[in-house]
């Protein structure tokens, strides 16, 4: 079983949003996701009161249960575990990055939210993580100078996911209702970002190869 985290000391960057979406559509695509929910806020145990149903199953947990129920998903068949953390830097957030094959950064597309994520990034780099940046929640893409900005700066910290997620009211819409975007608009565009993000996930989870911390 492989893992992925959404870590970042900032609220607000669309964690959540994204690990609900992407779970869906490694769902479609033949994988057997959980997704582990270590927020307080417990944003994603709503959304799956919302969804009704158990096909992407959703399991609350904290910092000291995370490493037996990694395992015990392995056991069960269990193919992707996603991770969803605070928005603040803490126990649960460290536990997360500590468990996980790799850890998304999500940041949207300013200086602010740039720097506020660098104590994220130290940590992983500390522990020798395996972590990307993505930019979320992005304007269309060519029109804002920070979004240029913000793809420079990210590459030069170590390394980018491709692509960048735009703000769309698809996201609001499939988190409100238990859903991801492939559910809501299969055939749109943030669909398609969805999809090219699972992907991108799919290739560095198999270039990492025996790094991979696989669950016994």
């Amino acid at each position: 079983m492989r893992s992925i985290a959404f870590v970042t000391q900032k609220g607000g960057s669309g964690k959540s949003t994204l690990a609900s979406s992407i779970a869906v559509v490694a769902g479609e695509q033949g994988e057997r996701v959980c997704l582990i929910d270590l927020d307080p806020q417990a944003t994603l145990v709503r959304w799956a009161k919302a969804r009704g149903s158990y096909d992407v199953p959703v399991i609350a947990s904290t910092k000291s249960k995370l490493p037996s129920l990694l395992k015990a998903l392995a056991q069960r068949g269990f193919t992707i575990a996603i991770l969803d953390t605070p928005g603040v830097a803490g126990e649960a957030s460290q536990a997360a990055m500590q468990a996980a094959d790799l850890c998304v950064i999500p940041t949207r597309p300013s200086m602010f939210d740039l720097w506020a994520n660098a104590g994220t990034r130290a940590s992983l780099s500390a522990q020798g993580g395996e972590y990307v940046f993505l930019l979320n929640q992005c304007p269309p893409i060519g029109t804002s100078a920070s979004f240029e900005q913000g793809v420079l700066v990210l590459e030069d910290l170590g390394g980018l996911l491709s692509p960048p997620v735009q703000n769309r009211l698809e996201y609001q819409e499939a988190g409100s209702r238990g859903l991801g975007v492939t559910e809501v608009a299969p055939n749109g565009p943030a669909a398609e970002e969805m999809r090219a993000l699972w992907a991108s996930l799919r290739r560095r989870l198999a270039r990492l190869g025996g790094k991979a911390k696989r669950a016994a």
